[in-house]
């Protein structure tokens, strides 16, 4: 998937938007903020002092993505389609850089 042709301010604050309702979706269940956890390396400290930043949402994307599972629980719990969480992870810092693996 390329690079939306827009990477406008609009479209990056809906992409924080979007990375913000991901973080508050996955804090709302134990497991997955655990799994979130270790998976970045953050503390309950850096989720408080990083949740507005950019390049934390992006983080948040990146867990969301890791699962196909999760980017449908996520995207059936907002009625967003599948593609959203991606469209919105290449606007956020690190999102240019993908790497399947």
């Amino acid at each position: 998937m390329g690079k939306p042709v827009e990477n406008s301010g609009v479209a990056r604050k809906s992409a924080e938007t979007l990375a913000a309702q991901a973080f508050s979706w996955l804090s709302g269940d134990a497991q997955r903020l655990n799994d979130f956890m270790v998976m970045t390396g953050a503390g309950p400290a850096d989720l408080v002092r990083s949740i507005t930043e950019p390049a934390f949402l992006g983080r948040v994307l990146d867990y969301i993505l890791s699962e196909d599972n999760l980017v449908k629980e996520f995207c059936d719990s907002r009625g967003a389609p599948y593609t959203a969480p991606m469209q919105a992870r290449v606007l956020l810092p690190g999102g240019d850089v993908w790497n399947w693996t």
